[in-house]
């Protein structure tokens, strides 16, 4: 990969992983627009624990308290630590076994495609702006019950839907019931966690065993998109506090008829990542 490629790709999956905006949505546009050959998914899941390093980093506290909880939960005492370890548990199951479902039926080869991505970009912008004209703001995580962060983590299974965004689909589920614009951020940031780390080192280890090298561009193109993931998260939950998630809307519905402005017009586009 050559540095303008790095640089690219650390800056779309940086940016795009937190942003309810869909990463897939952007990275179909690269090969189009820069003719480059697909990167590949060992490359993506570098780029994604760059930014599950910087989820850890950001909530750094809450991932010593969701540690601390684990043993709490074990010894079945209920405080705010286990409390939160075990949402987030719970939020994480959905994935799982949707996830597995489509691997066992081999259904995930059929629904990487442009046109889907584009619809998805479309429709789930629609609900995110529902959610978050008519949501209250009155729950925090502290008032998470396990019938709502059951309801997010199946939204979240939504996700491997190209074009969906997991951050904007959990967020929109958590606006539903009621949960603040950063409380929502905050727990969708954290269900990211076991999902995308599991996801990461699972396609990583199989390439590794496989006899595939991680080579040193893909590596400095993870180091690359933690900061960039890291400064997006910062900017992101600095901007929640003040603005509604409109803009993010609009982009995504744009995004949208723009995909499927150059699907109907024939431009070939590249592989959905």
């Amino acid at each position: 990969m050559s540095l303008e490629q790095i640089i690219v790709l650390a800056l779309i999956q940086g940016t795009t992983e937190f942003l309810p905006i869909s990463s897939s949505g952007h990275l179909i546009l690269v090969p189009t627009v820069t003719g480059w050959a697909d990167q590949g998914v060992v490359t993506d899941m570098v780029t994604n624990l760059g930014t599950l390093a910087a989820v850890i980093i950001y909530f750094w506290r809450d991932v010593v308290h969701m540690f601390w909880g684990v043993f709490d939960f074990i010894k079945r005492r209920t405080t705010q630590n286990s409390q939160l370890a075990f949402h987030v548990l719970i939020g994480t199951i959905p994935i799982i076994v949707v996830g597995l479902l489509l691997k066992l039926t081999h259904l995930d080869e059929h629904i990487r495609s442009a046109t889907l991505v584009a619809v998805n970009a479309i429709v789930f912008g629609l609900l995110l702006y529902a959610a978050d004209t008519y949501g209250l703001f009155r729950r925090t995580v502290l008032d998470m019950n396990w019938k709502s962060s059951l309801i997010i983590g199946g939204a979240q299974a939504l996700s491997l839907s190209p074009g969906t965004s997991r951050s904007g689909v959990t967020m929109t589920a958590a606006r539903g019931l009621g949960f603040t614009r950063v409380e929502a951020a905050r727990f969708s940031f954290l269900l990211s966690i076991p999902a995308n780390g599991a996801a990461s080192l699972l396609v990583i280890g199989d390439a590794l065993e496989s006899g595939q090298a991680i080579s040193g561009p893909v590596i400095v193109t993870g180091i690359l998109t933690f900061f960039v993931a890291l400064g997006t998260m910062t900017v992101l939950m600095r901007m929640i506090r003040t603005m509604s998630f409109m803009p993010f809307v609009v982009y995504r519905i744009i995004l949208g008829f723009a995909l499927l402005a150059l699907i109907y017009s024939g431009i070939p586009l590249g592989a959905v990542n």
